[in-house]
Parts: structure tokens; sequence; C-alpha cells
């Protein structure tokens, strides 16, 4: 069944190419299609197009196909197009003309925004539940191990003395500013398209207002032509919300997998949690920690793809637009589930306490012993000179402490603060 069915079939293999996995990706877009056809009975009942039985009637169906949903069990097989044409054939084959009558006002083009807008949004409030969660995770460990120090690096060189605090709670305080990209997504995925139509609004005296209110939509997308523009601009919107936050993964991921080499030894997992080698017995590989950091490479793309689909498209509905659900609906899940294992993985870190023992880590104490230098009232770069002297000769021999007070530094990592800031970053 289409939607826009003549009375004539379609050459099979333009079915095929045009339908292309639209009936597996609207499965995830199924409970959301059953909410706007509610919202849209409800209205069209407001305004007299359905009587009140009817509408009691198409309501009581679509409850039950989303109860269908719930469990599982809903299905779109191959003789439909799409989810919109399989609910309204079950509403129509269960209630006559009331189901033929669902689809007065609207066309499949606001269908598909609203289900996706209003997909999105529950999307995007789950991933920034997850995201909060890495977070409270993150400034606990940050709290439990503010005092052991750790190298700090600059061009993978020893440079100067860093602590797993404020290693923590650099990917925490990171993951607020990801939040801000998200607030900005969830902002432009809460706008109600419904009633836009083909893009061009309707002869109907529809309540566009009523739907928004049904829906839980902060506001309406007003203009016709801007509700079927923010097509490819919401996808686009989430996309730079999902390539922020996996960037973060991403580089906590390298970071974990350096730091666990045996070069650095920094941390260590349960061996349950690595994988072995085929034939090298002593290996304990960070593969969790590779597929999350390519996983999360691969979602950074995202911005640019979707770019390339809907930055040439004029004004109105193009089918490329459908692509667009092709990224964004596996994105998410992938995006979750990196947040999850990435979770998982950090309740089981185990840090080493001593790293700072090997010598080979002396040096990094050297811009200690310059700035001490400089409170004795010698000028910096003589200071610099004289440090330097010292390691050239091999007399370096530094006091092996730091006292670092300022805002953000290793004695005063403003945990407090950083959360005050992620808690705002929450009520936007």
């Amino acid at each position: 069944m289409k939607l826009w069915d003549k009375g004539f079939s379609t050459d099979k293999k333009i079915d095929i190419f045009t339908v292309g996995n639209d009936r597996e990706l609207d499965l995830e877009l199924a409970k959301y299609d059953v909410i706007g056809n509610i919202a849209h009975a409800k209205m069209l009942a407001s305004i007299g197009v359905l009587t009140e039985d009817e509408c009691k009637a198409l309501v009581q169906e679509l409850e039950h196909i989303g109860k269908t949903v719930a469990e599982g069990t809903f299905t779109i097989e191959d003789t439909f197009e799409d989810v919109h044409s399989k609910i309204e054939y079950l509403l129509t084959d269960k209630l006559g003309d009331a189901g033929k009558k669902i689809h007065t006002a609207r066309s499949r083009n606001d269908q598909v925004l609203v289900d996706v807008q209003l997909y999105s949004k529950d999307k995007l409030i789950d991933i920034k539940e997850d995201v909060k969660s890495l977070f409270d995770l993150l400034m606990s460990l940050a709290e439990r191990y503010k005092k052991v120090l750790l190298p700090g690096y600059t061009h993978l060189q020893i440079a100067m003395p860093s602590s797993f605090g404020m290693w923590f709670s650099a990917y925490a305080e990171s993951l607020i500013d990801d939040m801000y990209f998200i607030n900005a997504a969830i902002k432009v995925a809460d706008q109600n398209p419904l009633g836009s139509a083909a893009g061009y609004g309707s002869s109907f005296a529809i309540n566009r207002t009523m739907t928004t209110e049904l829906l839980g939509f902060e506001t309406l997308k007003y203009n016709s032509v801007a509700a079927q523009m923010g097509r490819g601009k919401l996808e686009k919107s989430i996309s730079f919300a999902i390539s922020s936050v996996a960037a973060t993964l991403s580089k906590m991921s390298m970071d974990i997998c350096l730091y666990m080499s045996q070069n650095f030894s920094f941390i260590a997992f349960p061996d349950e949690l690595t994988t072995g080698s085929s034939i090298m017995p002593h290996k304990k590989n960070p593969d969790v920690f590779e597929l999350i950091r390519g996983k999360c490479n691969k979602l950074q793309a995202m911005p640019y793809e979707m770019t390339l689909i809907s930055n040439n498209l004029p004004s109105g509905y193009h089918r490329d637009l459908q692509l667009l659900k092709e990224s964004l609906i596996p994105n998410f899940s992938t995006l979750k589930s990196c947040l999850e294992m990435l979770h998982y993985s950090l309740e089981n870190i185990q840090v080493n306490k001593r790293i700072l023992e090997d010598d080979k880590y002396t040096y990094l104490f050297s811009v200690e012993a310059v700035n001490t230098l400089v409170q004795q009232g010698i000028p910096f770069r003589d200071a610099y000179k004289i440090v330097g002297k010292d390691i050239e000769e091999g007399n370096f021999n530094p006091e092996k402490t730091v006292n670092h007070t300022h805002e953000g530094s290793i004695g005063n990592l403003c945990l407090n603060e950083i959360k005050s800031k992620m808690e705002g970053a929450l009520k936007f």
C-alpha cells in the first residue's frame, strides 16, 4: 500500500530502490507515528471533520496499535511502503471510512517531520541522561583520585605534573560543552511541524496550536515552508550534538589505550574487560576502548554527511531527505552504546598510585624548579637557564612535590564549581 497510490503499480526495481530500508528504520518511528495520529484525529474532531464517535474509535484503535509497537509485534510487510501506510491500512481495515479520513489536512511529509522530531527529542533526552550519568562517575573518580599525581604530556613528551583528579574532571567538564550542543538540538526538535502538510499548509481550518499542546512540543513551527525546510536542519543540529559527545569519548578512549599499555602502565582493568591474543598469552588488549574510539570517529563524520545530503536542495520536499534517517537512527544507538560501555568500564578502572616513583619522570618537575627560583627573586629567563643547565649537566635533582592553588589547578580542581556548571546546563 502506498499513500500516493493512484491505481497503478510502479516498476519493481523502482519500488525497491525508492523504499530502501525505510521499513526497517520506520519500526523505530512507529511509536511516534501513533502519537501523531492520535493528536491529528483529536484535532480533526475538534473542527468537525471527524465525528466524536469516529475520533473515539480511531484513538482506541491507535492505542491498540501502540501496544503492539511496545510489545515488539508490530511489523511493516513488503506490501507497505512505510509505517504511515501500514498504520493507515490497519485503521481503514478495522474502521472503514473513519480510517480513510485520518489523512485529511496533512501530507506524508509532515507525518515524517512529526515522527522524526518526536523521536529525536526523546533520543536526545535519553542521550542527555547518559551523558549526565558518565559525568557523575567521572566527578566521583576525580574526587577519589585527586591527590594521585599523573604525568602530563605535550607533543607526547613528558611535560608537567597532572593528576588523576585533573584528568577525570577534565573529561567531565568537557561533557558540559557537549551538553550545550545537545540542548541546542533539543530546542530545534521541540517545534511542531504538523499541519504544514506538503509544505504549503491546508485549506482546512485546522488547529495547529491544539496539536502542539497534545504532542507536548514547546512551540509551533509557524511557517509551513519553514517547517518543511526544517528537515535536514534538525538532523544537522543533532549531528553536531552527537559529534561533540563522540569527540570527547574518542579522545578519552585514546588516552585509556595509551595509559593501559606497558610503556605507561598508568591504569588497568580487570581481565574480563580486556581481550587476549591468539598467539601471545601475555596480551590484555583494550578492544573495548579501541572500538569506542573507532565508532566515535565514525560518528564525527555525521555533520559532513548531513550537510552533503541537504545543503544544495531548494525549499520544498525532495526524496533525498529520506536518506537522512539512514544515518540518524543508527547513530543514536551507536552513541548510546558507547556511552554505556565507557561508563561500565570506568566503574572498574584501576589506578596506579606510584607512577612518579619511576626516575624517567624526574624532568616532570623542571617547571616547578624554575618557578621556585623565580619566587626567590630570580628573573624567569635566568631561572630557566639555570635549571636548563642543571638538566644538561646531569645535576638536576628536584623536590618532587607540587603546590598549585589557582582555580583549575592540581590543588584546586573546583569540582563543586564544575558540578554547578553542569546543573546549569541541565536546566537550559
